[in-house]
């Protein structure tokens, strides 16, 4: 096990879960957790839904104290922390801690709390501002909270580069431990973005869907009626360990990141590049540094984010770098079923890979009822499937032309 990076433990907070078991049961059920927003009146806006996380009450799981000093971003991963080393049966306190490292990814961070502030400033004037607002608002608060709730002592950063965000954390945490700066490193991505200007925002770029009138019908990537992806918020986090580690604890991996590739479209802000190359690079860079070949790979975790611009092109990445192999290999957008949660989407698409690994069953894509002509690889559509999957891939792409695809091994794999 020398040298080899294992998952050991995942923790999931979701528009359809409060927990990585109801989430992992709910999206193999084909369930969209897309629905009207209720946080706000969102009747003036152009779109009024979103992948909202329901019934959560921070209190229940930090205490009120706490909860009112972290924006909901911080709350999300803090409870799937906790969820993440329950499961790997992980007492921090036993461990080195100089030599654990907490990654947090996320795109935008405490904008909710900012968003609130901003409000109580116009209304009420500059001394009823928080003492709190700067600390709550920075993306590193998320890690910074862990590695304070935790006594986590190594590195702990927050991780920011949009979609890609969750993914790039975990990325840097295989790194951090291949290069034996960590034994253990708590990597995720949490993401709380429903308020009304970031819907607004997003509705001047052109990229959300606009199908009020059939929310949970509204994402539905690779469809050729698809028109912009769903906004959603939660937070995903693993467990990562060393060989070393795991083998001396006595704990049962779940599955092996074997590694992962990394790159940038150099194009535009918003728009992918048509040209797929540099999307084609980081796929064949997460398959050479696992030392896997296309005929390894058992299933693809896509972006899929049901816009026009990232479907084909991204179908268009995969024929690139997989060859014939492609029309092989199954592959879902579980955005179908929890809308996108921005800088949170990389890590709980790892945590579904991971799963699929591990209960041999690949979700579906839902809401594909007619696949774009442009589009025309396996998208697991509207059912679920069992399958053994030994290798998958999890693909994150972001605003600002990133890239990023991690792979998974069974921990039996060669």
């Amino acid at each position: 096990m020398d040298g080899r990076v294992f998952v050991t433990g995942l923790g999931i907070v979701s528009p359809l879960g409060l927990d990585a078991k109801s989430t992992w049961e709910a999206v193999t059920a084909g369930r969209s957790g897309v629905d009207y927003i209720t946080a706000f009146d969102a009747d003036e806006l152009q779109t009024q839904f979103a992948g909202e996380v329901k019934g959560f009450d921070p209190v229940q799981y930090i205490g009120r104290k706490d909860a009112r000093r972290m924006d909901r971003f911080t709350q999300f991963a803090v409870v799937a922390t906790e969820e993440a080393l329950a499961q790997a049966q992980l007492d921090l306190a036993d461990k080195d801690p100089y030599r654990t490292a907490v990654l947090l990814g996320s795109g935008l961070g405490g904008i909710l709390s900012l968003s609130q502030q901003f409000d109580l400033f116009r209304e009420k004037g500059p001394t009823r501002v928080s003492p709190t607002l700067i600390v709550t608002t920075l993306i590193d608060n998320g890690s910074a909270t862990i590695s304070m709730r935790w006594g986590i002592k190594g590195p702990n950063l927050g991780v920011v580069s949009a979609c890609s965000s969750g993914a790039d954390a975990i990325a840097q945490g295989w790194q951090m431990i291949r290069l034996g700066h960590a034994d253990i490193v708590v990597a995720g991505g949490s993401e709380a973005t429903i308020c009304p200007v970031c819907i607004a925002s997003f509705n001047a770029t052109g990229a959300l869907s606009k199908r009020n009138d059939a929310p949970q019908q509204a994402s539905r990537p690779f469809d050729v009626g698809r028109d912009g992806f769903v906004m959603a918020e939660g937070a995903a986090m693993l467990i990562l360990e060393s060989g070393e580690s795991a083998l001396k604890r006595g704990v049962e991996p779940l599955a092996e990141l074997a590694g992962y590739g990394n790159t940038s479209d150099a194009h535009h802000v918003t728009a992918p590049s048509p040209t797929a190359e540099s999307t084609c690079q980081a796929l064949e860079q997460a398959l050479v540094r696992s030392g896997l070949t296309p005929q390894d790979v058992d299933y693809i975790n896509a972006h899929g984010t049901s816009t026009q611009l990232n479907d084909p092109m991204e179908t268009k990445a995969i024929k690139m770098a997989l060859g014939e192999r492609a029309y092989q290999i199954p592959i879902s957008s579980t955005k179908s079923m929890t809308g996108h949660l921005i800088g949170a989407a990389g890590a709980i698409e790892a945590a579904f890979s991971v799963l699929t690994i591990q209960r041999g069953i690949i979700p579906p894509t839902i809401n594909l009822e007619e696949q774009d002509p442009e589009c025309d690889l396996n998208y697991t559509p509207r059912q679920a499937r069992q399958a053994q999957v030994r290798v998958a891939l999890s693909n994150s792409f972001g605003f600002g032309g990133h890239n990023t695809v991690l792979a998974f091994k069974s921990v039996d794999s060669v």
